[in-house]
């Protein structure tokens, strides 16, 4: 069973964003376009880099409407802990969600059982609480914040424009097409 247009889950998680701790649920991403940007772990190597080049695409993904969340199974106060202590990190300005107990990253199939890790997993949630993209792909294999944010543009121009799809490296002002019987062995 496919998770793409099935409703976000439900959750209640604690994070570190803006030197504090709160709680975050589904209610805050209602309404909202939502990234998870789940990582295996705090204080690894592929994370920083992946988590840092998504920081540089933040403010681009805000002025978009998009709240990120990066996700681990770490604490918030590791969290925390990690934003301190790491350059790369520092510069997050997003919310770095806790998912000690895994119950998030099991709801979103990147749960590691035997690790108590996540896959890196990527999910984009409409403000309709639909998942529109998920991608999971093997720990060693880090994520690129320019590919995810043209995925982003994709997704919402769609939305806005019923009936028309983005065909491949679309970006913003480039054709899209309107599929239908005229466009059938024409591309």
């Amino acid at each position: 069973m496919t998770i793409i247009n099935s409703q976000a889950p439900s959750f209640k998680a604690e994070v570190y964003h803006n030197d504090a701790f709160r709680t975050v649920t589904e209610k805050d991403i209602a309404g909202k376009w939502t990234i998870f940007f789940f990582y295996p772990a705090d204080f690894t190597f592929v994370c920083p880099t992946e988590l840092g080049d998504l920081a540089d695409k933040y403010e681009e993904l805000q002025k978009m409407g998009v709240e990120v969340y990066s996700v681990s199974t770490d604490t918030h106060f590791v969290h925390k802990a990690w934003h301190d202590a790491s350059d790369t990190i520092k510069k997050i300005k997003y919310p770095m969600l806790a998912d000690p107990t895994g119950s998030l990253t099991r709801a979103f199939g990147v749960h590691i059982e035997e690790a108590g890790l996540a896959y890196r997993g990527t999910f984009l949630i409409s403000p309709e609480g639909k998942i529109k993209l998920a991608e999971i792909q093997d720990n060693g294999i880090g994520r690129n914040a320019e590919e995810l944010v043209r995925k982003v543009q994709a997704a919402q121009f769609i939305a806005s424009h019923p009936g028309e799809v983005c065909p491949a490296k679309w970006k913003p002002g480039a054709s899209t097409l309107k599929p239908g019987l005229d466009l059938v062995g024409k591309i």
